[in-house]
């Protein structure tokens, strides 16, 4: 949720983040609504206090009036009569004003709030303008010693490469058919070593965040309240990317949502609570499985782990003071750790900085992490794929975006400080998406008689297993 202050005194800022986002959101309307709503409350607050004061002098009003009834005879009596219903009747017309007041507030509160939670963050000032993810920048690359990226993988490796699909099947590292069995399209089954390689680059990850750069492990519910995902921005622009169980139907109080990341549970665990600033930074990380419906994905990236409806993640969460170049100074430091770590298992990647048209509604900046894929891309002329850049992270920056949605504030002045409260800023990253990570691993790690070399960083994790195959 935006600084609706912020929104009043520079609405021009919002009606072009929004259009530089390319998100439909309707400022002006916002902006009537958020001023009839005040002047309405207003007016409510005024005859509130005129029914307060009605109230006390009521009974010192009738009192005398009272007393003169008793001895008043024909019109008098009858005046007498009508003061004393007036002065009873105030009150009750007030606060039937008042009620109606409620009735015309709750239907423009409605709009307010539904048009509030769509406002996306503007994108800072720095970030290029662009319409799709054709727009985003490369930055840099990196790649292990060895790796030219003006070479081909043959020319790199001496043989040509096999896709991850191919060595999966050759491996028996994952049963796709068995998979899409059980569960419908976009789904599967790891198998033997693919199983193990997969649990080895989850607990290499979180014990890398935990023990090298010093972030709490967390365990946090992958199914949660509707709350938890409209505060952390996922709702309501992304409803029909999660699985809803619909438990109000079933006698329950509240229905609920499968998490499309950890960032969800980590983000909700402070929601309505006042911390301290001495406590900040907050930083977690946790591994979780995560659920994605893929909606309007189909026909690309449909075959292989690429892009699936469910897979495990290592996810890292920083929530630190509201400060702007210390938002960015941990996004720098969130991007290192993933660089590090990916270095650390010796795979090619670049940074991309998404334009404003990929950042999507919460993030005031964006920083993509792909991996080179060799089995992906367009065939040559042998119709062997020619490589490929894919996602495997995304740091984002949202500043107070999420926290103000969720009430997450601090106090300045430490334990027991006195200051004034403040919204936090939040961050996040990838660390490990999985079974995505084992594409680029499998396929730069593959050799030429179909084996594959297990990373150096990996075998302890494995029991010292050197290569698969």
């Amino acid at each position: 949720m935006i600084d609706l202050k912020d929104l009043r005194e520079n609405p021009d800022r919002y009606r072009t983040g929004a259009q530089r986002k390319q998100v439909p959101v309707d400022i002006d309307r916002l902006l009537e609504l958020d001023s009839s709503r005040r002047e309405t409350l207003s007016e409510q607050e005024t005859l509130r206090a005129e029914q307060n004061r009605l109230a006390k002098e009521t009974g010192p009003k009738i009192g005398p009036l009272m007393g003169q009834l008793k001895k008043a005879e024909g019109a008098d009596k009858d005046r007498l009569q009508a003061e004393i219903d007036a002065i009873k009747a105030a009150p009750a017309a007030l606060k039937e004003k008042i009620q109606s007041l409620e009735g015309t507030l709750k239907v423009s509160e409605d709009e307010f709030r539904s048009l509030l939670l769509s406002v996306p963050l503007p994108p800072d000032e720095d970030v290029p303008v662009g319409k799709t993810a054709d727009d985003n920048v490369e930055l840099r690359r990196w790649a292990p010693a060895g790796w030219d990226y003006d070479k081909s993988f043959e020319e790199n490796k001496g043989f040509k490469p096999k896709t991850h699909i191919e060595l999966c099947d050759s491996l028996g590292l994952v049963d796709f058919p068995r998979g899409v069995k059980l569960a419908g399209t976009r789904s599967y089954v790891l198998t033997g070593m693919g199983m193990r390689l997969h649990q080895a680059v989850l607990r290499y990850a979180i014990d890398y965040m935990s023990d090298t750069n010093g972030f709490t492990p967390m365990s946090v519910p992958v199914v949660v309240k509707e709350e938890a995902m409209v505060g952390t921005g996922f709702f309501p622009g992304g409803r029909e990317q999660a699985y809803h169980v619909d438990e109000v139907s079933r006698g329950s109080g509240h229905d609920l949502f499968l998490t499309g990341t950890g960032e969800v549970g980590l983000m909700g665990l402070h929601q309505d609570e006042i911390l301290d600033e001495d406590d900040l930074p907050k930083q977690y990380v946790t591994v979780s499985t995560c659920f994605r419906r893929e909606a309007g994905a189909a026909g690309k990236d449909t075959a292989g782990l690429y892009r699936i409806h469910q897979f495990d993640k290592v996810e890292q969460v920083v929530i630190c003071p509201s400060d702007e170049t210390v938002s960015r100074e941990w996004h720098r430091r969130m991007i290192g750790f993933v660089e590090t770590f990916l270095q650390s298992l010796a795979l090619p990647y670049r940074l991309l900085q998404c334009c404003t048209g990929d950042l999507g509604v919460k993030n005031a900046d964006m920083i993509d992490l792909e991996c080179w894929m060799p089995g992906r891309g367009e065939p040559d002329a042998d119709g062997v794929p020619t490589g490929e850049f894919g996602e495997t992270h995304s740091a984002s920056r949202l500043y107070d975006y999420q926290c103000r949605r969720l009430n997450m504030r601090y106090r300045a002045g430490g334990e027991g400080g006195q200051g004034t409260t403040t919204f936090c800023h939040s961050l996040n990253n990838t660390v490990a998406a999985s079974p995505r990570i084992l594409i680029p691993i499998l396929e730069n790690y593959q050799n030429a008689d179909g084996s594959v070399t297990v990373p150096e960083v990996l075998r302890p994790y494995m029991n010292g297993i050197e290569t698969i195959g």
